[in-house]
């Protein structure tokens, strides 16, 4: 079968997407250009133009909110909805009907991914869209927008069939991967591979150094990767070694998934100017605090540029009848901006200073789950003590020895400097050397195009970066033991999927046999860890600590014609996907019926 012709990289991102190619029937495909696709989207009602990025915001109109055939696309005459520049700018004024952050929702196990739920928040009169299909919309943009640009003359150069690497945070499990892969499927890209976006980012990085990598990074040398985006910060740890007198690199060790980024530094920057216009007599009400945070996201964009002004105008719109005349003006400064995101989110700090969690109150507005603290640094902190066994001496934390930085806010050189400076601080105080700073890449389309070079790294012409599982994966196994009143039988965790276990894998899970209730509603539990490295496939954990967190359950009614109720004997297969999900099977002992389990799916499946 001929190899499709185009390798595309697609950051599916909670700010922006950005999507790179390589024409694989370039004459030199040892030394590709790697090339961006610039995609059309309305900018204002009835204009559409060409940017490097989509900004990924979905805004749903009022029923004559925007004149007859003004929200054309160029395949399309007319679009019930907003996606794009356009959306962003709107969702500014009108913050009720804006949707953003579906990336964000899509992970949040405490919600129904697959329910019409956003904009949350929003209005009874709105329709509204789940994040699974908010995520699906971004996509189907993007293919649209391919086929309109790439595929006009030529079917065969249509998305749907070429090579797609799509991008997924390191930290997303298994069940956001998964919805991930339907937003896909459901868009019509049947055939996506994922890639985790800190691997992504240092992919483009070795790809813009060509053969000069080598001589930047050296055997011993442990990488952090720190992305943060405009919703997640992630951090990765790649280490590098010798194979065969070749350098390689293995990704050891990935973070929590943390719900702390740009958005939580437009809205502090939100509260700063509403607390300075408090003081003027001037109140602002919630409706009000979303469209403010939207404008400051933009004056944030333009004051960490380098030749930024020492300040940056803002309109409120009023809530009175005259809009026009109702306009609130207030501005936000240089000086305010750099004292709010460098001490309020990268604080200095030592590395035993953890996250705070704080007090809890008992009720809680629903919503995403974001960090309890907004220190960066912090968070830092807790992801190098919690992997200090990938060395092998008695230092505190693990060392890394090159720092790669990624994701939009990590384009202020204020920023970088500053996690720079408490990293450094950290590692002198065991006698590590000073952190290099690898560079060299555009942060606002790393992903992408380092998605892009991994295509090519798999047809054997570029690096590779071994990885595998993110995470180790284990199911919760009821202990058997005599009811006792108000006391819950002991939950063990047995290893189905062991951290690194590589996409493509199915395995029989050694051990004894289990026994699985068929017939009736049953809740099958899941867990995972990102530090526990050394458990093995089929090991059973007796008493699961912290380490080992619960995901989502499944819950789900197997069936069995006639053998409803009844709990049988059988054996366990894993198999992590090409795209690394992943399925787990139960086997009768008589090999007649097979039972599929996707715990980031709520149904369950018989073959």
């Amino acid at each position: 079968m001929t190899s499709p012709r185009y390798i595309v990289g697609l950051d599916l991102g909670t700010t922006n997407c950005v999507v790179a190619y390589v024409d694989t029937q370039t004459p030199d495909l040892d030394h590709p250009s790697i090339e961006l696709l610039h995609l059309p989207q309305l900018v204002t009602p009835g204009n559409a133009e060409e940017r490097d990025m989509l900004p990924s915001f979905l805004y749903l109109p009022g029923g004559h909110e925007f004149p007859a055939g003004s929200l054309a696309l160029p395949w399309a005459q007319d679009m019930p909805f907003v996606v794009g520049t356009l959306a962003r700018t709107r969702g500014a004024e009108v913050p009720g009907r804006l949707i953003s952050s579906a990336k964000s929702w899509l992970c949040h196990v405490g919600v129904d991914r697959t329910a019409p739920i956003l904009p949350w928040g929003g209005g009874d009169d709105l329709k509204k869209m789940s994040p699974l299909e908010v995520s699906a919309q971004y996509l189907g943009h993007i293919r649209n927008a391919w086929n309109f640009l790439m595929a006009r003359d030529n079917a065969e150069l249509a998305l749907e069939h070429q090579e797609v690497l799509l991008t997924v945070p390191a930290s997303f499990d298994a069940a956001a991967r998964d919805l991930t892969v339907q937003a896909a499927e459901r868009t019509g890209l049947p055939a996506v591979r994922l890639l985790e976006e800190p691997q992504a980012a240092l992919y483009a990085w070795i790809q813009s150094m060509g053969e000069r990598w080598r001589k930047q990074v050296r055997v011993g040398d442990v990488l952090l990767v720190c992305d943060i985006g405009g919703g997640t910060t992630d951090f990765s740890l790649i280490a590098v070694s010798d194979e065969g007198g070749e350098l390689e690199l293995k990704r050891v060790a990935v973070g929590e998934h943390i719900l702390l980024g740009g958005d939580n530094m437009d809205l502090a920057l939100a509260y700063a100017v509403q607390q300075k216009l408090a003081t003027k007599g001037t109140k602002l009400d919630s409706w009000q605090m979303r469209g403010l945070s939207q404008n400051c996201r933009a004056a944030k964009e333009t004051l960490l540029q380098p030749e930024a002004p020492k300040s940056q105008p803002l309109a409120i719109l009023g809530r009175g009848s005259s809009v026009i005349g109702g306009t609130i003006r207030a501005e936000l400064t240089r000086k305010e901006l750099e004292a709010t995101l460098a001490d309020g989110f990268f604080p200095q700090c030592e590395p035993h200073d953890l996250p705070k969690t704080g007090r809890r109150v008992g009720f809680q507005e629903m919503g995403l789950p974001y960090a309890a603290d907004p220190g960066v640094t912090r968070h830092l902190a807790k992801f190098l003590t919690r992997q200090r066994g990938t060395e092998a001496d008695a230092r505190t934390f693990a060392h890394p020895t090159a720092i790669l930085f990624n994701g939009g806010v990590m384009k202020a050189t204020l920023l970088r400097q500053r996690v720079v400076d408490v990293l450094n601080g950290w590692l002198a105080q065991e006698g590590g050397t000073a952190l290099r700073m690898l560079e060299g890449t555009n942060f606002d389309h790393a992903v992408a195009c380092g998605a892009a070079y991994y295509g090519l790294a798999r047809r054997g012409k570029g690096v590779r970066i071994r990885g595998g599982a993110a995470r180790a994966y284990y199911i919760g196994i009821e202990t058997s033991m005599p009811a006792v009143p108000g006391i819950a039988a002991p939950l063990k965790a047995l290893c189905v999927v062991p951290f690194g276990m590589e996409e493509g894998t199915e395995s029989d899970i050694p051990g004894q046999e289990f026994g699985l209730v068929v017939g009736e509603p049953a809740q099958f539990r899941f867990l995972g860890s990102t530090t526990r490295r050394q458990d093995q496939l089929g090991q059973l954990i007796e008493e699961p600590g912290e380490e080992i967190e619960e995901l989502t359950p499944l819950e789900t009614t197997l069936s069995w014609i006639g053998q409803e109720g009844v709990t049988i004997p059988v054996r366990l297969q894993t198999h992590v996907t090409e795209v690394g999900t992943l399925e787990l099977w139960a086997v009768s002992r008589d090999e007649t019926h097979r039972w599929k389990l996707e715990f980031n799916v709520r149904t369950a499946s018989e073959e």
